[in-house]
């Protein structure tokens, strides 16, 4: 009986970054799953500065929230990063330590933040899983997101623990869908070839692919990952963080989603392997045991239909996707 009073109490579920790839997606997905007590809120860099203590503080009097899903963060591309670490460390920290702070003080019930496989340590065996985050540095090359991002973990615990606060975190393999950055420089694999490939297409020139197409990766589509979000939301009771991936048997070379991107846009002239650029990592396999414990008949949306679709909202929206 008590489940059934909770599952039916208001909640207030304020989304921050909401006007990005996975915020966008969560939208979609509550809509299609829509629950009669909630109602989401999706904050953007417009409602106010999250590095701020008093804008953040001032987002969260207003809103009064009971639940946060905690998206915001300063991202960017390898060469960013690079260049960056201690921006990316400075300010991620700030905009984590505002939310989950002003969460504790507010009383908000659950806050479920996002995490990233790229905290796992760079050297590691494989797959990881969610036992392995702190065994040891991350890659050198985004340090100070990584241990920002691997900080959540951290103050998680010591809120749970100091407070008794619900507070948790998912670490999602790679993501893509609409509303992704479609930038060449910055964006990630998927975005950044369809960007490429809709150049080639107009240019009538092939695909250039950077590297050998071998390296292996798990790649999700932003709407299963917004529905695992809300499970997250909804049914996870873990502080521990739980691994959202495609199943390991599911990871495909950079050279069969090329492919499959190439195939999307009817590409005529092929694709071009470009072996003078680096691969990066061959692979990052992730475990998704600890989902499937939960969810043992989830279906993920086939790459390939994924991949039609991003491509399809992406010709669409050309003119004002990010790129």
């Amino acid at each position: 009986m008590k489940k059934s009073v909770m599952g039916s109490e208001k909640k207030i579920i304020l989304v921050t970054g909401g006007s990005g790839l996975v915020g966008q997606a969560i939208k979609q997905a509550k809509q299609q799953d829509p629950r009669e007590n909630e109602t989401f809120i999706f904050l953007t860099s417009k409602d106010g500065d999250l590095k701020d203590p008093a804008a953040t503080q001032r987002i969260f009097e207003r809103y009064k929230p009971t639940h946060v899903i905690h998206l915001a963060a300063m991202v960017g591309g390898l060469f960013n990063n690079m260049q960056h670490n201690l921006d990316f460390l400075r300010n991620n920290i700030l905009i984590n330590d505002n939310v989950l702070h002003n969460s504790h003080k507010l009383g908000v019930k659950k806050v479920v933040s996002c995490l990233s496989t790229c905290i796992f340590p760079d050297k590691t065996s494989y797959p990881i899983d969610e036992t392995m985050i702190h065994n040891g540095p991350p890659h050198p090359s985004n340090f100070g997101y990584s241990y920002a991002k691997r900080l959540i973990d951290v103050q998680n615990h010591a809120y749970n623990q100091q407070h008794g606060c619900h507070f948790t975190s998912v670490i999602p393999t790679n993501v893509f869908g609409a509303y992704d950055n479609f930038n060449l420089e910055d964006g990630h694999v998927i975005p950044g070839l369809i960007h490429k490939a809709y150049i080639a297409k107009k240019e009538g020139k092939p695909l250039v692919v950077a590297g050998s197409g071998k390296p292996l990766r798990q790649f999700i589509y932003s709407i299963d990952l917004a529905k695992l979000f809300l499970f997250v939301l909804r049914e996870y009771e873990e502080i521990e963080p739980i691994i959202l991936s495609v199943d390991e048997s599911s990871e495909v070379s950079i050279g069969e989603v090329a492919k499959m991107i190439a195939d999307a846009f009817q590409l005529e002239h092929g694709i071009v392997l470009d072996e003078t650029k680096s691969d990066g990592q061959f692979k990052k396999t992730a475990s998704n045991k600890k989902l499937r414990g939960y969810l043992p008949d989830f279906q993920f949306m086939p790459l390939k239909d994924a991949i039609d679709r991003t491509v399809q909202w992406f010709n669409l929206n050309y003119n004002t996707a990010r790129k």
